[in-house]
């Protein structure tokens, strides 16, 4: 394939067709990072209104290390993959500490900071710092594994090191920026996962899936493994306008988020839930009636929780994770989207 060809057509659909997005253009690194760590595994109509609001309530990387983890999880709650909020805040904390507020530039230095990997480090570097440095998101994987009609699967290591020996290899010299970008618009706009609007790409005799006939087939990936499906049941337990709620651990799933009481159960919800509060959260309760069913899809598995009305009976001392919150006051708390469905229905 014809390199100067390839960027040449990119480059001049880009100019003429870039998408307008709150964080191009924008005189900060920060903000670059800050849209980069929110689009992983999330689609840019998505991002947006996150971005504005968190770029308001957090507009400097010193104002995003002084603010709590409490403070920035409650900011990014609906986002998902709450880890990278947290990564993201203890980042700024070192940027603060280490580098006077300001990004670092270089790759290596990228990389050490948490939440920021070979990927998310080659975007700030070539998008905000003009580094000429290649980027590789799942969008990218796929028009390139287009482009060059790559066999391999581009979620294996094999497959993933060609990747990037072609992104660098395609890489211009002082256009890294608009070349990653540019990507990545031809990939939300034109060469879509399914039915890729060929006809209007820029690339299209240039592509080898498309001379190959095989745009549709590509790109490979790994078989995916089955998904767990996990029942919980959960107490709502509520006392003088206030009701019980338990803080997650830091560490795991919506780490150091809050919940109301549950539990995972084998067969019969209603028949386990004394059981399981009593061995999580050292509660005794008495069931009352059912105030509904939640399901949720993650990434590796899927729940449905099962919501019931609960008297609380005792309280042990040690049941440190647990703690009453006015109902008023239950927006203040960040929470997944199953305790924020349950939250908002008590109001």
């Amino acid at each position: 394939m014809p390199l100067p060809s390839l960027q040449t057509r990119l480059l001049a659909w880009y100019h003429k067709n870039k998408r307008t997005l709150p964080w191009r253009g924008h005189p900060n690194p920060y903000a670059v990072w800050v849209s980069e760590i929110m689009l992983q595994q999330t689609r840019v109509e998505t991002v947006i209104p996150y971005f504005e609001k968190w770029m308001q309530r957090f507009p400097t990387v010193q104002a995003l290390a002084d603010a709590s983890e409490q403070e920035a999880l409650n900011a990014w709650e609906g986002l998902g993959y709450y880890s990278r909020a947290r990564s993201l805040h203890k980042a700024a904390q070192v940027v603060v500490r280490d580098f006077g507020g300001k990004l670092p530039q270089s790759m290596d230095e990228l990389m050490k900071l948490p939440g920021i990997g070979r990927y998310t480090a080659g975007a700030i570097a070539s998008i905000a710092f003009g580094a000429d440095e290649p980027a590789l998101d799942g969008n990218l994987k796929r028009v390139y594994a287009r482009l060059f009609d790559v066999t391999e699967p581009v979620d294996s290591p094999k497959g993933e090191k060609l990747l990037w020996e072609i992104a660098r290899q395609n890489l211009p010299k002082g256009r890294a920026g608009d070349f990653n970008q540019a990507l990545m618009d031809l990939g939300a706009a034109l060469c879509l996962p399914k039915n890729p609007r060929c006809l209007l790409c820029p690339l299209m005799d240039l592509c080898r899936a498309r001379q190959n006939g095989t745009q549709e087939l590509r790109p490979v990936k790994k078989p995916k493994k089955a998904v767990p499906h996990h029942i919980h049941a959960a107490g709502v337990i509520v006392r003088r306008g206030k009701v019980l709620l338990a803080q997650r651990p830091a560490r795991g799933l919506l780490g150091g988020m809050w919940e109301f009481p549950n539990g995972r159960v084998e067969a019969d919800p209603a028949g386990e839930l004394a059981q399981v509060l009593e061995a999580g959260y050292r509660l005794k309760v008495q069931r009352k009636e059912a105030l509904g069913v939640v399901q949720h899809a993650y990434t590796h598995f899927r729940v449905t929780v099962h919501v019931f009305q609960c008297d609380l009976l005792a309280m042990s001392d040690a049941s440190s994770v647990v703690r009453w919150v006015a109902i008023g006051k239950l927006e203040e708390y960040p929470m997944g989207k199953i305790d924020r469905w349950i939250a908002r229905a008590l109001l």
